[in-house]
């Protein structure tokens, strides 16, 4: 039986704890579907563009952001324990700088034109550079060492980054996002059907895709 050729856009962005869990969801439910070959796209969302080019403090933007150390310390505490159960190790006190996101998109949308998974293997370090790392992924240096180790072009993005190049793009993707209604990260949109809020479990995941896969129609009563 061949298998079902399939596509998921993920509208994320990489300071977003949540689209990292969600991220190690969505590998774990495509485990559970192996007979369908899905294809997996990721999309810009910045939560805050406001951020300026050289970031801010983290504290203090987090303070600014949730108004308690109490309860910056009680989400921290969830984000922590929900790692831990998909194999990320947040280490949120090891983040000083929280960046303006746009170069590092520019780069996840390079990255897609390269060799299959690259973008996607881009993202995950991303993400642990950031969550896992406290590196400062709104900074030139880093976005290279990302670009290095996910097998890009570095010559082509260290001659790129300095530019605008593809910032109209990214910004515009961002305005299509919001305009379809997208209003929290992540989202996952199914064979440009439908789509899925939030971090869900693995296995939710799994069976919006098992059904879309298999042509469900919302209010058809198929299965």
């Amino acid at each position: 039986m061949p298998e079902k050729k399939f596509t998921i856009d993920v509208v994320s962005d990489v300071v977003c704890p949540w689209c990292f869990v969600g991220r190690k969801r969505l590998e774990q439910a495509l485990e559970l579907n192996p007979d369908i070959d899905v294809s997996v796209n990721w999309r810009p969302f910045q939560l805050d563009p406001t951020i300026p080019p050289q970031g801010k403090d983290r504290k203090r933007y987090m303070q600014e952001k949730f108004g308690s150390s109490d309860r910056i310390f009680e989400i921290h505490q969830q984000l922590t324990e929900l790692g831990k159960e998909v194999g990320i190790e947040f280490d949120f006190d090891s983040i000083e700088i929280s960046p303006n996101t746009l170069d590092a998109h520019r780069l996840i949308r390079w990255a897609s034109q390269a060799q299959p998974n690259v973008q996607d293997t881009l993202v995950g370090i991303l993400f642990s550079y950031y969550f896992e790392q406290g590196k400062d992924i709104g900074d030139a240096e880093v976005l290279l060492e990302a670009a290095a180790e996910a097998g890009m072009d570095v010559a082509i993005v260290a001659s790129l980054l300095p530019t605008d190049a593809d910032a109209v793009g990214v910004r515009q993707e961002i305005d299509t996002a919001n305009q379809i209604g997208v209003r929290g990260v992540p989202c996952f949109i199914l064979d440009q059907k439908y789509a899925v809020m939030g971090a869900q479990s693995a296995e939710t995941l799994a069976d919006a895709i098992r059904q879309t896969a298999d042509g469900f129609q919302p209010g058809s009563g198929a299965a």
